[in-house]
Parts: C-alpha cells; sequence; structure tokens
C-alpha cells in the first residue's frame, strides 16, 4: 500500500472562489477521496471479498468526527445497488432505527446489504450495543427476506468485520 506524507512543499492544491490555488486542508483532502472512491465503485460493481467492502468503507468513512451509521445495498449477486448514509450522530453514537433500513432496502429492492459504522474514537471494536443492533437489524431485515452479509466498523485505520470475528 501506499505510503503518503503531507507537507507544505509537495501538497495537494484546491482552488478557491477567487480562483486562487491554496493548499488543501485535510478535510478538503478526505472529502475529494470519498468522491474519488464513488468514482472506482459505481452502481453494479459486485463485492467479491471482505477486503474490498473493508477498503471502500474505510475510504467513506474514516476520518469523520461523528459517527455515520451507513449501509451497502447490494442485488442477489452482491453488486452495488446503492451506499446510503442513513443516520448521523455525534462523537460517540448514532440512532439507528431499522424500520428506516428495512424501508431503504425495499425501495432499492435490495437481496443483501452489508452494514457499516465508524467510530471516530479509533477504536474499532465492536460493543455490545454494536452487537445488539446487528442482532436487531438482521432479525428485521430476514422477515422482508433481505440478508445482512456483514457489519463493518471502521476506526482510524483499521476495518473490523463482524462476520469474520464469528459474531454473525
Amino acid at each position: 500500500m501506499a505510503q503518503f506524507s503531507f507537507s507544505f512543499d509537495a501538497s495537494l492544491l484546491v482552488r478557491d472562489e477567487q480562483g486562487r490555488y491554496l493548499p488543501a486542508t485535510a478535510d478538503q483532502i478526505l472529502e475529494a477521496a470519498r468522491q474519488v472512491v464513488d468514482l472506482k465503485r459505481k452502481r453494479g460493481a459486485p463485492f467479491t471479498s471482505p477486503d474490498i467492502v473493508k477498503d471502500y468503507l474505510g475510504a467513506k468513512l474514516a476520518g469523520l468526527e461523528h459517527e455515520v451509521f451507513a449501509v451497502l445495498f447490494l442485488d442477489n449477486q452482491h453488486r452495488l445497488i446503492r451506499y446510503v448514509e442513513l443516520f448521523r450522530g455525534t462523537i460517540d453514537s448514532a440512532s439507528v432505527y431499522p424500520r428506516e433500513v428495512v424501508k431503504e432496502a425495499l425501495k432499492l429492492n435490495a437481496a443483501a446489504v452489508i452494514l457499516s459504522h465508524n467510530h471516530p474514537s479509533g477504536s474499532p471494536e465492536p460493543s455490545q450495543a454494536d452487537r445488539t443492533l446487528t442482532k436487531r437489524l438482521t432479525d428485521a431485515l430476514a422477515l422482508v427476506d433481505v440478508r445482512t452479509l456483514d457489519h463493518i466498523i471502521v476506526a482510524a485505520h483499521e476495518r473490523v468485520s463482524l462476520a469474520e470475528l464469528g459474531l454473525m
């Protein structure tokens, strides 16, 4: 994996409203990276391995200062229908409503989902609340024949799969 360093003698530049080029802030770089991820993995792109999913979600959720709960809605061949950030929270929690997740899955005609959220604290370890929420969502989605494939937790430099930990 490539290593990047950020110094003012080799910085990325952004154009302001007056057309001047100025060094990009870390937040501007992260936002641009999130947009590039969307370009690389468009609708219909298959998620064929946990590593692809972790890389994708890491680019989308790492570095955020607030908790975000997102869902990858997939077709029956695990191709991306849509990535949706359904809930936004504070620095240490986000309220998640199973009803809203089920509604979105039905609206998009999804056959499967991958759940995800970030831990702004930097620790990727799943809490008991994370495990309980995963079970509630899995049960709710199963009632409408939508499979829950995984729940990925994104921290600063790590991604944890609840499926790989045997917690699903």
